[in-house]
């Protein structure tokens, strides 16, 4: 299993450096997917994801830590356009893009998607916190309000570009429900969505748990 490689990408949009970890399967090549992760370093160290990775196809994943996550991570335009026009050009061409996250880092990949469809191919979204104005049990988090219009706008809007998703969440989560929602509008837009429900919480564990073999599954189907 090929070494990650600590960098520091710096965004003029964001006006911020961010973290990152570079990893490359000993056989990828320019040719090979490029996975995309939010919350990338925390998946590294409490979901193994290296070594799965390096037990799957080769691939080159790029794992992104956040600046201030409730910020970038709440369905920011700003971030949104940083991660499209300035941080995914710059790892180079890719045959495929996936993106894959938990919790906010799921909703932000689907917000980059809606506004810059060709962005990525598939997304492996965990947990995703798609609030919807009805979850009065989410509104003290600072950003309820535009996570809250992004996705009311999603659950009654059309797709420029369905791909594939994996939707995936604990079946003790209070945010299950906005997730089925989530599934199921993406399904009637024309997304090759599929949903896992797995037995546990909102979790490294059960994340960790719930990727194999979903995420090979999501890379077959991209």
């Amino acid at each position: 299993m090929g070494a990650a490689q600590a960098v520091v990408l710096p965004s003029r949009i964001l006006r911020a450096e961010l973290p990152a970890l570079l990893w490359a399967h000993p056989g990828a090549d320019e040719s090979s997917p490029l996975l995309v992760v939010h919350d990338g370093p925390e998946y590294a160290e409490h979901s193994s994801l290296l070594t799965l990775l390096g037990e799957l196809p080769p691939l080159r994943a790029v794992l992104l830590a956040p600046v201030d996550r409730d910020e970038t991570y709440s369905a920011s335009a700003r971030y949104a356009r940083a991660l499209a026009e300035e941080l995914l050009p710059s790892f180079g061409p890719a045959t495929r893009r996936i993106g894959l996250g938990a919790s906010l880092g799921a909703l932000a990949l689907l917000h980059v998607q809606r506004r810059y469809p060709e962005s990525f191919d598939a997304l492996f979204l965990q947990s995703g916190s798609f609030f919807r104005r009805r979850d009065r049990h989410e509104t003290g988090f600072p950003r309820f309000d535009r996570i809250g219009r992004f996705v009311g706008g999603v659950l009654a809007a059309q797709a420029a570009r369905p791909i594939p998703v994996t939707i995936a969440c604990g079946t003790i989560e209070d945010n299950r429900p906005a997730n089925e929602a989530m599934f199921a509008a993406l399904r009637r837009q024309g997304y090759d969505a599929r949903f896992q429900a797995f037995r546990d919480g909102h979790n490294w564990v059960a994340w960790r748990d719930s990727l194999h073999p979903h995420l090979l599954r999501l890379l077959e189907r991209a």
